[in-house]
């Protein structure tokens, strides 16, 4: 087989399936339950290729929702360097961008992007579904 195909097919295996890894880092959970109607049948995220994958290491996308916490900051960090290369996060909801209401807690360090860089910002509190969607297509298309 010739090499220089491998690496087109790899390309095109990444943008076709996506598998995404989901980590709340110590929100309300509103957009935890936003990215769980994703794989519900009126979402249906899989039919655009999209799995819901639960070790790091087979995970492509890493979604994080909520503040970072200084508890969570270190198992973020070690999930985010199990994941294999190449990876992309995205920051869902107000508080995983900015640490939304949290943000003046004396245990939040902030967004998610103070602790690992985020490659697409999904806010809203709770983002929709659609958005979120939106964003996984538009992260999708830079990966071209």
């Amino acid at each position: 087989m010739n090499k220089a195909i491998i690496p087109n097919v790899l390309k095109w295996a990444r943008q076709k399936s996506p598998w995404i890894l989901h980590f709340n880092t110590g929100g309300c959970n509103g957009c935890d339950i936003e990215i769980l109607s994703l794989l519900t049948p009126h979402y249906d995220v899989e039919r655009f290729g999209i799995q819901k994958e639960s070790s790091p290491r087979h995970a492509d996308i890493l979604i994080c929702t909520g503040p970072v916490t200084q508890q969570v900051k270190p198992r973020l960090q070690r999930i985010y360097d199990q994941m294999p290369e190449p990876k992309w996060v995205l920051a869902v909801g107000s508080c995983s961008c900015s640490g939304g209401i949290f943000s003046d807690a004396y245990n939040i360090l902030g967004g998610i992007d103070k602790v690992l860089p985020v490659d697409m910002y999904i806010p809203g509190c709770p983002c929709r579904p659609e958005a979120i969607i939106d964003g996984i297509v538009k992260l999708l298309e830079q990966v071209k």
